[in-house]
């Protein structure tokens, strides 16, 4: 007998997901949802995620509810995967999420004490190296993911350091190294000529884009969703401007250098 697709009501949200998961996952279920591993899943979470950031930053409410009920299902799925080992089951990951949590804000459930979001950091910081114990040196640049965008990745790197004391006294520092590292980007990649060494200019160039990260920690901007709203943004007026070129049945890439800057212009205008 073919399996319901909609579990029984009776079950609550978390239930229903679990069981629809098993099902996906049993003798009748799916093929493709049977082939999965760890590793896949966590390929399809990332993306689940990003998705979810896009329509955060959108603040798209009927997409953020699609998106985030996406990165819960690969969630869960995930989660199942090690069930079946016996690795753990879902109880485990929620008790030990609960004890960390508990365990990191002292302030809240013990005799701590932190009045500030930078303090209660501190105190969070301080309580993993605890975790981790003695036995061995631990960098404050651990459990930074190696993996992650670069971007992201700048972001954390530069604040766990800062945290040390290792920074700039303030953002009018950190804007004149950035100053600083686009002279010494242009001097190696030396404009006026046709040839310059692309690794060397690639590093400094790195070097631009790190301090960058570094001013908008100065300034409480996060820098990835920063450079995602930049990026929709362009992505908004280009796409008008292709939608303008086709109206009158041509491709955007037969107009003219002006016709381009003209449709930019309105597009600013018009969608932002």
């Amino acid at each position: 007998m073919a399996n319901s697709l909609t579990p029984p009501p009776s079950l609550t949200p978390i239930h229903r997901i679990v069981e629809l998961i098993q099902t996906l996952m049993g003798e009748q279920g799916c093929p493709w949802d049977k082939k999965q591993t760890p590793e896949t899943i966590s390929r399809y979470l990332i993306e689940e995620v990003y998705e979810l950031v896009d329509a955060v930053i959108s603040k798209d409410v009927s997409a953020i509810r699609e998106e985030t009920g996406d990165v819960l299902f690969q969630l869960f799925f995930m989660i199942h995967l090690f069930n079946a080992t016996g690795a753990f089951s879902i109880e485990d990951v929620v008790q030990t999420n609960i004890e960390k949590m508990v365990r990191r804000h002292p302030h809240v459930f013990g005799h701590g004490s932190a009045d500030t979001p930078e303090k209660v950091s501190e105190n969070w910081e301080r309580i993993k190296r605890e975790e981790k114990g003695p036995s061995r040196f631990h960098s404050v640049l651990e459990s930074i993911p190696q993996g992650m965008p670069a971007i992201l990745r700048a972001a954390m790197v530069s604040e766990r350091a800062a945290k040390t004391g290792f920074d700039w006294d303030d953002i009018h520092g950190v804007m004149a190294k950035a100053v600083e590292e686009w002279e010494e980007f242009s001097k190696e990649i030396n404009v006026d000529s046709d040839s310059f060494e692309k690794d060397n200019a690639a590093v400094e160039f790195g070097d631009i884009l790190f301090t960058l990260v570094n001013v908008a920690r100065f300034a409480h901007i996060h820098p990835e969703t920063a450079l995602v709203r930049s990026i929709q943004k362009f992505e908004t007026r280009f796409r008008y401007m292709e939608m303008e070129a086709a109206k009158t049945g041509r491709d955007i890439n037969d107009l003219t250098f002006q016709e381009m800057h003209r449709l930019w212009d309105e597009a600013k205008a018009k969608v932002g």
